[in-house]
């Protein structure tokens, strides 16, 4: 072996190029992930003109990729450019870029703020052989509750107000995930039903009752309702989660001051 390649061979640095080859990958990952991050969402919408702001460009905009929707609900293609159409009962709370809005009219419902929802498929969310996913117990003779836990059916539901909102006369299920994903109450005198989501609920078992601080008594008379007595589609469950998440901060007027 000459000088010359002794030489070459002893200045080079394996690890050097691990590194040089780590970092190369790392910074077209960054790059590839950026780009798909911007497939729904964008472009971005200016706060007080409503002009959406370009990307375009090679390293701005991952190219439209259309998706196979699973059960024969067809296909979606992203990035598709759609904006959300809906009127907001809403209003700035200043002229300037990244204000708060404020409700103008019944926040819970009109998807302001906590409130908010998406405009996800008007269809229920199936199971991999194809049934709904989130059903009543009542029609699913295949599961049933664990014994070791509270049957929470008959339990008396309580508002953020202390006061007595309906009973537990029914819990729908998630076939998939098998736990409980909402208590189904029957409001006031009518009965009329309304869905509770189990992560907005505290079940106190030794009391019969179940504790809920999103919203008041009165106001389970307005959660949203399924078309269906024995499902609930994409759609409905985003409404019925963003009214309650709304109630906890809209609720009630002490709820939308500063605690200081």
């Amino acid at each position: 072996m000459d000088s010359s390649s002794t030489t070459l061979f002893n200045s080079f640095d394996v690890a050097e190029l691990a590194l040089w080859i780590f970092w190369l990958f790392f910074a077209g990952l960054i790059f590839y992930l950026r780009r798909e991050d911007r497939r729904e969402g964008y472009p971005l919408e200016d706060d007080t003109t409503g002009r959406l702001e370009p990307l375009g460009g090679l390293f701005f905009t991952a190219r439209p990729k259309t998706f196979l929707l699973p059960h024969g609900h067809g296909t979606r293609t992203v990035p598709n450019y759609e904006r959300d159409t809906r009127v907001l009962a809403a209003r700035r709370s200043a002229a300037t870029d990244g204000s708060p809005i404020e409700p103008t009219g019944d926040a819970l419902v009109d998807g302001v703020g906590p409130g908010s929802w998406a405009a996800r498929p008007d269809y229920a969310d199936l199971a991999l052989d194809g049934r709904p996913r989130i059903v009543p117990l009542s029609t699913a003779p295949d599961f049933h509750l664990a014994k070791e836990d509270p049957d929470p059916r008959g339990f008396t539901v309580i508002g953020c107000d202390g006061q007595p909102a309906g009973v537990v006369d029914d819990v729908w299920i998630d076939r998939s995930e098998y736990l409980l994903r909402y208590l189904q109450v029957g409001v006031g005198l009518t009965g009329r039903p309304a869905l509770l989501p189990m992560t907005m609920a505290v079940v106190e078992g030794g009391q019969r009752r179940v504790r809920v601080h999103a919203v008041t008594a009165e106001q389970f008379q307005r959660v949203p309702q399924t078309k269906s007595p024995d499902q609930v589609t994409l759609l409905e469950e985003d409404k019925i989660v963003g009214y309650y998440g709304g109630g906890h901060l809209y609720a009630t007027p002490d709820r939308q001051e500063p605690w200081l």
